[in-house]
Formats: structure tokens, C-alpha cells, sequence
């Protein structure tokens, strides 16, 4: 399987229970590997998926659940 990396930018005054519940949702999806908001920017949510069986694009209407305005930055 390969892995890529995607990264997503929102808005930086989500609560900390939003950004954990974003990474909640996204990392309990199977075809994610790895999901985390940056510790010094947590504006920068860093994805790793399989592209096989998921899009950027599917990862970013994940997150505009909780951030309308999230835009895919990439990596």
C-alpha cells in the first residue's frame, strides 16, 4: 500500500476539542494511517492516507464539518 501525505489548513481558533475531534473522525476512518494537528501551528493538520481508496478531497469535506473554510495545502 502506499502512503501520502496531505496537509490541511484551518481555522487557528478551533477549540482543542474540535481539533481532537477532527483527528478522532479522520484517524477512525481505515484507510488513514496517521492524523495530527502541528504543536506549534494548530492551524496545520497533517494526513496520512492511502490514495488508493481515498482522495485529498474526501479528508478536506471531512474537516470542513467543523471548518467551512479548510483548504487542502498539500505536502
Amino acid at each position: 500500500m502506499n502512503i501520502v501525505d496531505v496537509m490541511i489548513h484551518i481555522h487557528p481558533e478551533l477549540s482543542a476539542e474540535q481539533r481532537a475531534r477532527i483527528e478522532e473522525v479522520l484517524g477512525n476512518n481505515d484507510n488513514v494511517v496517521s492524523v495530527h494537528f502541528s504543536p506549534q501551528h494548530t492551524r496545520e493538520l497533517t494526513v496520512a492516507y492511502n490514495p488508493e481508496a481515498l482522495h485529498a478531497t474526501d479528508l478536506l469535506e471531512m474537516v470542513r464539518q467543523w471548518d467551512k473554510d479548510a483548504t487542502l495545502i498539500g505536502l
